[in-house]
């Protein structure tokens, strides 16, 4: 049962150092190790838990409120969350794991949906989920773990892979790798979690594919093994318009809706949230389907094309800010060349990585897309590959065309 919990802003924590999490060389969990394994209520966490059930760990489970519905309805009865939390309670029973539930929604609202917030107002496209992961998951959650114990082991079901590569004070580093199964990769998610954090992390999941997870699931009798998958950002849900959820937080702002073919407004939109360049934007009275090219956040304007393949829609460079990879101290070679370093990039997490070519820019990084693309927007992660190997992040500062 949770007790009452006040607002106010979130205690600032210490941030996690390495030498917290290195016991000499050891490249994973031994015998007696303490791992913990996050839980959401999925099919794949709880397979990820039965997995580690059958090693000779101190395993126990621990499963995250992130969102208070409260914030919302001012009730939290009935929830999703309390149905997940039933889940999580049911399968550990299944196999003898202890499990606890730790409220991390005031790190969430002041860490991840604030900054959100304000750059969905400034119309910009960002990731909440990316920056969970780092802020929540393997930040708050992962410290308040160690307070009880600064030796342990974070599992989660996500569908990924780790190795060591190198050595840093004699210990081994931890390289992030995309999963086996690249339909459900989901280091584009993970990206932005710290070489601290990635050191003591585990994915059961990394080397299976989803049909064999589900399959084992089924014949475990897991409560999850039918559960649908979670699709969308986790406080919108799935059965709300995300336009409509952000209505509650953000004030309407009109503007203008401008045609960029002849520089005429054909339309008023109540707010540049409500756009995502790339898409289609319904427009009344227009025979022609009109796409999103561009928002002006100084105007407050949106500006519209006809048809998808109109050469405005296409973006062959992008601009980085604030970079961070996660071998902070070990960016690849050849960034200040003038051939740059040729990587792949994904700026979302369903699609497919595209080759560019990487270019130190002030601060920043510039990315030189092999192949002209569409659906490019600030705010958006974009996140670098060396084939498998997932080296970290940025926000998309600005995405241009040059001829």
């Amino acid at each position: 049962m949770l007790g009452s919990l006040k607002r106010g802003p979130a205690k600032k924590l210490p941030k996690l150092r390495i030498r917290y999490y290195n016991d000499g060389h050891s490249r994973g969990p031994l015998k007696g190790h303490k791992v913990v394994v996050a839980m959401s209520g999925g099919v794949d966490s709880s397979v990820a838990a039965r997995l580690l059930a059958e090693k000779d760990y101190d395993l126990s489970a621990v499963f995250m409120r992130n969102w208070d519905t409260r914030d919302e309805s001012g009730t939290d009865v009935g929830c999703q969350w309390e149905k997940d939390w039933e889940d999580v309670q049911r399968v550990c029973r299944m196999f003898g794991i202890p499990y606890k539930m730790v409220d991390l929604h005031r790190q969430y609202w002041t860490q991840v949906f604030e900054p959100s917030l304000n750059s969905w107002e400034a119309g910009s496209t960002p990731n909440p989920d990316v920056w969970c992961n780092r802020e929540v998951k393997f930040g708050a959650l992962l410290r308040h773990l160690a307070q009880d114990s600064q030796m342990l082991w974070l599992a989660t079901g996500h569908y990924a892979r780790k190795d060591w590569h190198g050595c840093i004070d004699a210990f081994p580093r931890p390289r992030l790798l995309r999963a086996r199964d690249l339909s459900k990769d989901q280091t584009y998610y993970l990206s932005s979690i710290p070489e601290s954090s990635l050191t003591r992390a585990l994915f059961p999941l990394g080397e299976m594919q989803k049909k064999d997870v589900r399959n084992l699931a089924l014949k475990w009798g897991l409560p999850t093994a039918v559960k649908d998958e979670s699709m969308g950002i986790c406080f919108v849900g799935e059965k709300r318009k995300f336009n409509d959820f952000l209505s509650h937080y953000i004030p309407p702002n009109p503007g203008p809706i401008i045609d960029m073919t002849n520089s005429r407004q054909i339309a008023t939109h109540q707010g540049l949230w409500n756009y995502t360049i790339g898409q289609g934007a319904k427009i009344r009275g227009c025979r022609t389907r009109m796409f999103v090219a561009k928002k002006d956040l100084k105007t407050n304007a949106v500006f519209v094309v006809p048809g998808s393949y109109h050469p405005a829609l296409h973006v062959n460079t992008i601009h980085v800010s604030n970079f961070e990879w996660i071998w902070t101290d070990s960016p690849p070679e050849g960034l200040q060349q003038s051939s740059g370093v040729a990587a792949q990039v994904k700026y979302r997490h369903c699609m497919e990585s595209e080759g560019c070519v990487v270019h130190r820019d002030g601060d920043g990084l510039r990315l030189t897309l092999d192949v002209p693309q569409k659906g490019i927007a600030p705010g958006q992660v974009a996140t670098l590959y060396l084939q498998d190997w997932c080296l970290g992040c940025g926000v998309i500062d600005e995405p241009e065309f040059k001829g």
